[in-house]
């Protein structure tokens, strides 16, 4: 049985593959991603999440797509400080000239 393939990790491809009747999305991930967790990626047939248990088709499109980049790091919480400005003086627009306005924030 013939699906294509497609592989978002690393250089990521997309190729037709043999695969032999009755693999589940669960086989074929441990098969072709062996170093991977499924939790940590996105996987799709026929452009759909699916479960690990569905039984691939012939002519099915999965996709495995890694959630988190390896080298990135998670986001954390940043603690932001707002110190007082001193308001500024005269209005808060004044044109510079015809072509440009200046503009002051508090901000």
């Amino acid at each position: 049985m013939q699906i294509l393939f497609i592989n978002n990790d690393g250089s990521g491809f997309a190729d037709q593959i043999q695969i032999t009747d009755g693999t589940t999305v669960e086989a074929l991930f441990q098969q072709r991603v062996s170093h991977g967790r499924p939790q940590d990626y996105l996987i799709r047939v026929n452009r759909q999440p699916t479960t690990a248990g569905y039984v691939l088709q012939e002519g099915d499109r999965v996709s495995i797509t890694p959630t988190k980049i390896e080298g990135a790091i998670s986001r954390q919480l940043i603690t932001v400080f707002l110190f007082p400005v001193p308001s500024p003086k005269g209005a808060p627009w004044e044109p510079d000239n015809v072509l440009t306005v200046s503009t002051c924030s508090p901000f």
